[in-house]
C-alpha cells in the first residue's frame, strides 16, 4: 500500500518547478515511479504530474536546426516518428528494444533517461549502494546482474536507460530548469554515479525539471544493438549506440557508448578513435570492441557480461556501417 501523499498537476513548467523540493517528486508516465512507491521505496509527501504542461510533449525541428524532444513524448511517439527512424537510427533502434506495448504507450522519453535502476537490492529497500554492516550487499551476494565497469565501488547497480547511450552517442543536450532559471546539459554529464548512500545517480536537483532533449544534425550512420535473455519485455544484459561520421566507406570519426554494463551509461573514447582513418569490417569492429571493455571487472557471477557488451559493441559498429549481423 502507498502512502499518503499530495497530488499537484501544474499546467506550467514554472508552476511544477514552485511545487517540488525534498519530498516531492515528478510523476511523467509513472511506470516506474508507481512501483516505487507501492513498494515504498519512495515515499514522497507530494506527487507534481507534468501531464498537463503541452511544451513538454511532442518532436520537432528546432530554429536552429537541431531535433528537439519533449520528455513527455512517448515511446510509441519515437517509433512513429520517420525522420527519428530514417535520420537517427540508433535512437529509433532504442526505442524498439522497450518491447511491452504498455511500456510504449506510456513510458517517456524523460521518463526512461530519469528512471531509477533497476537492482534487487535498491528495488528492496536497501539504498543505491546496498549496504550492510559496512559491506556490499552486491560484493558478497548476488551479483549476476550489475556493473562490469566503473565498478571499483561503492556503487554497483546498472544505469536502465534505454536511450541514454544513443543520445549521448548523438551529442544531444539536455535543457532543465529550477527556481534559478535554465540551464543546459550534454546527455554525458547528466549521469553520476554515487559515492554515499543518499545521493542521486542523476544531476538533477529536488526542485529541477528536465523540460527538452536537444540532439544535433542527422546520424544517418549509427545503431543501436542489445543483447538480452528474451524477445519480450527485458531489460538488456548489455547493449551499445555506435555514430559513425563517414567519408565514403572510411571512417572519419566515431562515438561509442556501453549501455546496461555500468552505474553510468559507459562512453568508450579510445574504442571509438581506433576506428578513425579506417573502414568498418569484422576485423576493425571487432578491435574496437576489445577496446571498449578494457579495464573491465567482473564480480563473483557477471564475467559473462564482460563478452556480451564486447559482442554488443562489434555488432553495433557493423550495423551502423551498414553491414548485416545476427
Amino acid at each position: 500500500m502507498m502512502q499518503k501523499f499530495e497530488y499537484a498537476s501544474p499546467s506550467s513548467v514554472e508552476s511544477a518547478v514552485s511545487l517540488l523540493g525534498p519530498d516531492a517528486v515528478v510523476l511523467a508516465g509513472g511506470t516506474d515511479l508507481l512501483s516505487l512507491m507501492k513498494n515504498r521505496v519512495v515515499t514522497p509527501s507530494r506527487v507534481v504530474s507534468l501531464k498537463k504542461i503541452a511544451d513538454m510533449r511532442g518532436i520537432s525541428a528546432a530554429e536552429s536546426g537541431e531535433l528537439r524532444i519533449g520528455p513527455l513524448t512517448t515511446i510509441e511517439e519515437l517509433l512513429g516518428n520517420r525522420t527519428i527512424r530514417e535520420q537517427f537510427p540508433c535512437l529509433w533502434q532504442a526505442a524498439d528494444g522497450i518491447r511491452s506495448p504498455q511500456i510504449q504507450a506510456v513510458g517517456t522519453v524523460g521518463g526512461d533517461l530519469c528512471q531509477r535502476p533497476r537492482c534487487w537490492y535498491y528495488r528492496n529497500g536497501f539504498g543505491l549502494l546496498a549496504m550492510q554492516d559496512g559491506k556490499s550487499m552486491v560484493v558478497e551476494g548476488d551479483n549476476r546482474y550489475h556493473a562490469i565497469l566503473g565498478n571499483d565501488g561503492p556503487a554497483y547497480f546498472l544505469n536502465p536507460s534505454s536511450l541514454a547511450p544513443a543520445l549521448i552517442a548523438l551529442g544531444a543536450t539536455l535543457r532543465i530548469v529550477g527556481p534559478s532559471g535554465e540551464r543546459t546539459s550534454p546527455v554525458g554529464e547528466f549521469f553520476r554515479t554515487p559515492a554515499a548512500e543518499g545521493e542521486k545517480e542523476y544531476n538533477l536537483a529536488d526542485n529541477e525539471i528536465l523540460v527538452e532533449i536537444m540532439v544535433p544534425n542527422p546520424a544517418p550512420a549509427s545503431s543501436t544493438y542489445e543483447i538480452r535473455e528474451k524477445e519480450a519485455l527485458d531489460w538488456p544484459l548489455a547493449a551499445s549506440a555506435a555514430v559513425l561520421e563517414m567519408s565514403g566507406e572510411t571512417v572519419q570519426s566515431a562515438r561509442l557508448v556501453l549501455g546496461h554494463v555500468a552505474p553510468t551509461p559507459w562512453a568508450v573514447e579510445q574504442a571509438g578513435a581506433s576506428l578513425a582513418g579506417k573502414a568498418v569490417s569484422e576485423e576493425t569492429a571487432a578491435a574496437a570492441a576489445v577496446l571498449a571493455v578494457q579495464g573491465a571487472r567482473a564480480l563473483s557471477r557477471n564475467s559473462y557480461k564482460i563478452r556480451l557488451a564486447e559482442v554488443a559493441a562489434k555488432r553495433a559498429i557493423l550495423r551502423a556501417a551498414g553491414m548485416e549481423v545476427a
